[in-house]
């Protein structure tokens, strides 16, 4: 499956200034598959040592001079490790944390050797191990699930993605239609991507959804794994409050009602940490950077993948049946968004997602996320119905007079008055758009000026 994350990852291939490379994300959102695509285009060699599977590969890492690991792992493989031909790639680097620290002296001992690490549950491995990152000499990447754009080329639709991008010239119903029922099927399947390759290869959605419940497993499983034995059942918690949760501030009493705030609080804090779960902090919307006004005690979150998301609710017959804008109370659609947002994002930045709460005595009213385009903040509101009724948006437009203000819903692009609607099926285009407006709204300013 081409991933967007590819372009850059030759990009630093060709960076002489490269450093070495950590590719960070939740359990099985394709890490390992696209390092080995990686190799596939642009190397001679492959050295891919999985910590996990061949726990021998971790004594390789009692030294830390990257000439001595090197000859260590060649004697393990029965040929070198050859810098400027071979590509390192160091997997479930969770499972040596040694091996993290010896990537700072790769960069200062041997800049021409490329090494890629990457690992699920990382900060859970650190925080056992009392370890630090080797900040300043390592590179970190992050990692989503397929993209409903990614998800559409792993298909073959080509020809709905190029659709979903037009803006100018209205789609017909029928591509509409066509592009919503994708957009059902990515929601119920998720951006797994071995849950998309066991649809591709069975064409049955019951035999993905089984998958999808294994994952979750697997995740319940790395909690117990990794975790100190006294916190992994506030993970548990909190993983199954963030589903049920969605579209809602996050309260810890909903999740686990004899449980303290604060051991529920560091559950959050290593479920963000490891990609599990986003959160959503609440923020003035005043200006940029959005964090400046964050309020980190009043916040959503979402999962990382909608398919795990439906998942646990048990929607399906929602989402195959009814609008996905209505299904429980327009949390999936939500959850959607947030995910699309993400990976949107370049690639080197930490995930972080925000929305606006205004929160005084009879007037409350809150927008579900703000964006940072063209130096400015833009609201975007995930709902259905009519443009007019869309108050917390008009309250936040009034306050602050953005450049663009979004609608998100499930009809096709329009415009109402200073409101851009854009259909779920086309948040790929989001970023693009609003660059557009940003640059639109100058224009006219200087104009009149």
């Amino acid at each position: 499956m081409d991933r967007f994350l590819d372009a850059a990852l030759d990009e630093w291939v060709d960076d002489r200034r490269r450093l070495p490379l950590l590719i960070r994300g939740a359990r099985q959102v394709g890490k390992t598959w696209t390092v080995q695509a990686l190799a596939e285009r642009r190397f001679e060699d492959f050295a891919e040592l999985d910590f996990e599977q061949r726990p021998a590969y971790r004594k390789c890492f009692d030294t830390l001079e990257p000439r001595a690991i090197l000859d260590r792992i060649s004697v393990l493989r029965g040929r070198p490790v050859e810098p400027g031909r071979t590509l390192l790639f160091l997997d479930e680097i969770q499972d040596c944390p040694r091996a993290l620290v010896a990537l700072r002296y790769f960069r200062e001992q041997m800049p021409e050797l490329l090494v890629v690490g990457a690992g699920s549950l990382l900060e859970f491995a650190l925080d056992s191990e009392d370890l630090r990152m080797p900040v300043g000499r390592v590179e970190s990447w992050y990692l989503h699930p397929l993209s409903f754009a990614e998800f559409l080329l792993a298909v073959g639709e080509e020809g709905a993605l190029r659709a979903s991008r037009q803006r100018e010239t209205p789609l017909s119903p029928a591509a509409h239609e066509h592009l919503q029922g994708l957009l059902r099927t990515y929601l119920l399947l998720g951006g797994m991507p071995g849950v998309v390759a066991e649809y591709l290869e069975s064409g049955s959605v019951a035999r993905a959804m089984r998958l999808q419940a294994a994952i979750v497993q697997t995740l319940r499983d790395d909690f117990r794994r990794y975790a100190r034995r006294s916190r992994h059942t506030h993970l548990d918690r909190v993983f199954s409050a963030a589903a049920r949760m969605a579209g809602r501030k996050f309260v810890y009493s909903r999740a686990d009602p004899r449980a303290r705030s604060r051991d529920l609080r560091e559950a959050v804090d290593l479920l963000e940490k490891a990609g599990v779960v986003h959160r959503v902090r609440a923020t003035s919307g005043a200006g940029l950077p959005l964090g400046a006004g964050a309020d980190d005690r009043y916040y959503k979150l979402v999962l990382f993948d909608v398919g795990l998301m439906q998942n646990a609710l048990g929607a399906a017959e929602e989402l195959l049946d009814g609008d996905p804008m209505r299904v429980r109370d327009g949390a999936v659609a939500e959850q959607f968004v947030g995910q699309e947002l993400l990976a949107a994002g370049p690639p080197h930045r930490p995930p972080g997602l925000f929305f606006w709460a205004r929160r005084e005595k009879g007037s409350n009213a809150e927008v579900d996320y703000l964006l940072a385009a063209g130096g400015r903040v833009v609201p975007v509101e995930v709902k259905s119905g009519k443009t007019g009724r869309l108050r917390s948006l008009h309250s936040f437009v009034e306050r602050y007079r953005p450049p663009a203000a979004v609608r998100v819903y499930a009809g096709p692009f329009r415009r109402d008055g200073g409101i851009v609607s854009v259909p779920l099926y086309a948040l790929e285009s989001l970023p693009a758009l609003l660059e557009s407006e940003v640059r639109a709204r100058r224009s006219a300013a200087g104009a009149d000026a």
